[in-house]
């Protein structure tokens, strides 16, 4: 009778494993999406920054030199 009280006992604690197994994969297949999306954004924001730098170096070279100089610190 305890034998089979702890078989039972055991596959019990077994099927809790496999639950919170498949939970946790669950959980880290969001994560991994969360984090190639967030990557993406990066990515994005990263190229519109370079993009605005442009424009602003390209409407600083625009500017008369005397302009450029004079507020320089």
């Amino acid at each position: 009778m305890a034998q089979n009280s702890l078989i039972t006992q055991i596959a019990d604690r077994v099927e809790r494993l496999l639950l919170r197994h498949e939970e946790l994969q669950r959980t880290n297949a969001l994560l991994t999406a969360q984090v190639q999306e967030l990557t993406h954004e990066r990515e994005l924001l990263k190229s519109r920054l370079a993009a605005a730098r442009s424009r602003i170096d390209a409407l600083i070279e625009r500017l008369p030199q005397e302009m450029v100089t004079k507020d320089a610190p």
